[in-house]
Order: structure tokens, then C-alpha cells, then sequence
């Protein structure tokens, strides 16, 4: 059995799951929902800190972005925001029927994930230039200000958050954002697969690998950086306002720019599962996810320490992630196809 084998079987698994997965496990929909917003989260991530280099701590800032955004847009459609975050979503003034949601939704999770890409384009032309951990440094407040600045701004609720649109009793929005959840991620992971199969794939790792020498062969390391996190940022956009709707009130500290928690986690997935591979950000979600709902179910009050040693685990027993562990133990199953090595070889002639 080959590695384009086993990847395609585990696509063909994921695939079934996902379109099944309401019938399979009806008691976890919700859960599954995030499951695959969190595969997302860790691909997305994964672009930027694996296949490129370039660790960014700040990428929970274009997830807030799109949940607001696409929130703001399902009301605006319809009310004027600012009397729909003051009065908090309330009353049946503001009532929206299928149709208007539906049609907020398909508008506004598009907008949300291009706001988020032009976005990441704005900071990636002020602070791509810089390297290394300056890099990383640069983009650690990001959601710390981002937070700040949501808090204080009326228009969007401020601190006190804001509702998204309350759909009508006729609509099973459990099954409507699984549903989209999944779609999202099918389509996220195809276009990363796709991605990877191109030579800008080649240029990004060229990046990562050492990026001085790339110039000097031509490569426009800035230009590419930022197409890199722009394209990240718009499939975060569209998670984040996914994930907004399904929480139902996106509070600025706690949901939207939760940097210390979910913005930590999409970089633990990623390390986890193998980064700079296809698979390591998928398998690292899945295992990352599940083990956290355990901890939270089984481990309460003591779930955060839990979780902590979960951390070092990690850092400690799996450097090179479970793919990584994957391809020592069993090399002639999900060791390097006679494509990867080629650009392996392509990379080192260079």
C-alpha cells in the first residue's frame, strides 16, 4: 500500500464522515461542527508557520475579523446595525425569517473571509518584511489590540458583544452550520492539496528554507509571504463567521479575538499532526479536539492543567508531530511520494 493510496482511502473516510455524520453520531453534531472549523483553523495556520516559516501568533486576529464581518452584514442586510447591538439583538423588532437569513449568510461569510484577506494584506505589507521571531514578536499583539479596539467600538456592541441573527423555529441551524462547517473544510483542504501541487508551493518552502537564498535567486519572498497569509486569512474569515453563528454572541475578548486560547490551539494542532505537511494539521485537530472535550468532560476544574501537560507532551514527545512519527516508523507507507522527493531535490539544487 502507497502513500497516494492511503491518502486517497483517508479522503474517501472523511468524506463519508462528514456527509454521514449526523446519522452516525446525532448526540455530537455541534461537537463534529467544531471539529471541522478547527481542521480550518490548523490548515490555515500551517500555511503560514509550516510551509513557509513564518510562525505568526496573530492569526486569530482574521477569525474575529470575518465573524464580525459576516455578522454585521446578515444585520445590515436588513436593520441598522447600530440599534441591533444596542439593543443587543432583542425584542421583535429586529426578526428575521428563512429567507433573510439564509441570505445573510450566503453574503455575509463570503465578505467576512474577503475583509479578512484584505486585512491580512494591509498588515502583511507592514510587517512580512521583518524575520524570524521579530516576525513572530510583531504579530503577538495583534489580537490583543484587535480585542481592545472591538471593545470599544458601539457599532459592533463594544464590550458587550453582540447576537448574531436569530433564525426561525423553522430552520435547524445544528444541522445547517455542520453542514457548512464541513463544506468549508472539504474545500479548504482541496485548495491547500491544490496549492501544495504548484510551484508557488515550491516558492513558499524555498521560504522556509532559506529565504536569502531564494532572493538571490529571484523570488519575491515579500510578494509571496503576503499572498500566503492572505489566503489563510480568507478561509479563517469564513470560519470565524461560521463560528460566530453558532455560538450565537460573539463577546470581542472571549470568542472573536480569543488569542490566548483558540489562537494558541490552531498552532498546537498544526505542531501536533506534522507541520509543513498536507495531513499533519488534520490529524493534530482531530486528536487535539477530541482530547480536549475529554478533558473538559472528565477533567473539570482540572481540565486547564490537563491541557497544559497536553502541551508539553507535544513540544517534548512529538517535535516532528504525528506525521513526522508516522514517516520513521512506517517510511514505505507515508514516506515522501517520488513527486516530493523530486522537489526535495529540485529545492536543494537550487
Amino acid at each position: 500500500m502507497n502513500k497516494r493510496l492511503v491518502s486517497i482511502l483517508a479522503v474517501v473516510a472523511l468524506g463519508l464522515l462528514g456527509l454521514f455524520g449526523p446519522w452516525l453520531f446525532p448526540a455530537y453534531v455541534s461537537q463534529f461542527s467544531k471539529l471541522w472549523l478547527f481542521i480550518v483553523l490548523a490548515l490555515t495556520w500551517d500555511l503560514v508557520g509550516g510551509q513557509m516559516g513564518y510562525n505568526s501568533f496573530g492569526n486569530i486576529v482574521f477569525f474575529g475579523i470575518g465573524m464580525y464581518a459576516a455578522a454585521v452584514v446578515q444585520v445590515g442586510l436588513y436593520y441598522p446595525v447600530a440599534a441591533y447591538t444596542a439593543a443587543k439583538g432583542g425584542g421583535t423588532e429586529f426578526v428575521f425569517d428563512a429567507a433573510q437569513f439564509y441570505t445573510g449568510l450566503a453574503v455575509g461569510l463570503p465578505v467576512g473571509g474577503v475583509i479578512a484577506a484584505l486585512v491580512a494584506l494591509l498588515l502583511g505589507s507592514l510587517i512580512l518584511g521583518m524575520r524570524g521571531h521579530y516576525f513572530a514578536i510583531a504579530t503577538l499583539g495583534l489580537a490583543v489590540a484587535a480585542g481592545e479596539l472591538a471593545s470599544g467600538w458601539e457599532f459592533i456592541g463594544a464590550g458587550s458583544g453582540m447576537v448574531t441573527p436569530t433564525p426561525p423555529d423553522s430552520i435547524d441551524t445544528t444541522i445547517l452550520f455542520y453542514y457548512l462547517s464541513f463544506a468549508l473544510a472539504a474545500v479548504t483542504f482541496g485548495f491547500l492539496a491544490w496549492l501544495y501541487s504548484t510551484r508557488y508551493h515550491l516558492a513558499i518552502n524555498a521560504i522556509r528554507d532559506d529565504e536569502d537564498k531564494a532572493e538571490a535567486m529571484g523570488h519575491r519572498t515579500t510578494r509571496n509571504k503576503i499572498i500566503a497569509w492572505a489566503l489563510s486569512a480568507f478561509f479563517l474569515g469564513i470560519a470565524g463567521g461560521i463560528y460566530g453563528n453558532i455560538s450565537k454572541f460573539i463577546d470581542p475578548i472571549d470568542v472573536a479575538f480569543n488569542g490566548a486560547e483558540i489562537g494558541v490551539w490552531m498552532i498546537l494542532m498544526a505542531i501536533l499532526g506534522g507541520m509543513g505537511t498536507l495531513w499533519g494539521p488534520v490529524i493534530g485537530a482531530a486528536v487535539f479536539y477530541i482530547t480536549k472535550e475529554l478533558f473538559w468532560t472528565f477533567l473539570l476544574g482540572w481540565q486547564r492543567v490537563a491541557l497544559g501537560a497536553l502541551i508539553v507532551i507535544i513540544v517534548v514527545f512529538f517535535p516532528q508531530g504525528i506525521v513526522g512519527w508516522l514517516k520513521e516508523r512506517w517510511p514505505e507507507i507515508f514516506g515522501p511520494t517520488e513527486e516530493e522527493m523530486e522537489a526535495a531535490d529540485a529545492r536543494k539544487g537550487s
